[in-house]
């Protein structure tokens, strides 16, 4: 074991209300700072994570720091990025809506509102649709990539990992993965080198 996972009054991709809008959490930062040091002096461990952290509000990212945590996890509130910008078209959101309707349908229980569903439900809009999000035009994709650049570069700052490459290289050997082409996506980049050809 290399860490310990907690929720100090979180939950994966936060507290969904009625309306859609998340509930206000209180992290118990302490309690998250104990356990940290708790993990590393007695157990060699790097300390605790953080779930659901993703959606506080940006005063608490600079406190993971002061308490200890060892990774915070951020991904809901990135993909909230992407789902709510107002660059992303309403008929958009609405094709991968009808999609989880449709697929995702036994996971709505029967209290939740549409928004409380929609929001428990759409990280599972990208893979299935990957092809029509990579197909957004350049105008949709270029305001929500910078609204994207800009989290990563508060987020970085208030998590205090800035300038930290020289750190990563010396304690972090990522393995080199090699793995074949899957055979749709090869016989795609055949044919369009083909086409390439014959223009």
């Amino acid at each position: 074991m290399s860490k310990i996972s907690i929720q100090t009054g979180t939950s994966h991709g936060g507290v969904v209300l009625p309306d859609g809008t998340l509930a206000q959490v209180k992290i118990d930062f302490d309690v998250l700072r104990r356990l940290s040091d708790i993990a590393r002096q007695e157990f060699g461990m790097a300390g605790a994570v953080q779930h659901g952290a993703s959606t506080l509000p940006e005063s608490a990212f600079g406190k993971f720091v002061e308490s200890g945590a060892c990774e915070v996890h951020l991904a809901t509130g990135f993909q909230n990025i992407i789902y709510d910008h107002p660059a992303l078209p309403t008929e958009f959101r609405e094709r991968v809506y009808a999609w989880l309707n449709e697929y995702a349908a036994d996971e709505r229980k029967p209290t939740d509102t549409d928004e409380q569903f929609y929001y428990k439900t759409r990280k599972k809009g990208f893979g299935p649709l990957k092809e029509a999000w990579w197909s957004l035009g350049e105008d949709i994709i270029a305001p929500i990539r910078e609204t994207l650049e800009n989290q990563f570069a508060f987020l970085f700052q208030q998590l205090n990992v800035v300038n930290s490459l020289e750190l990563v290289n010396r304690f972090v050997t990522a393995p080199e993965v090699h793995r074949p082409m899957p055979t749709g996506a090869a016989q795609a980049v055949k044919a369009e080198d083909v086409s390439g050809l014959a223009d």
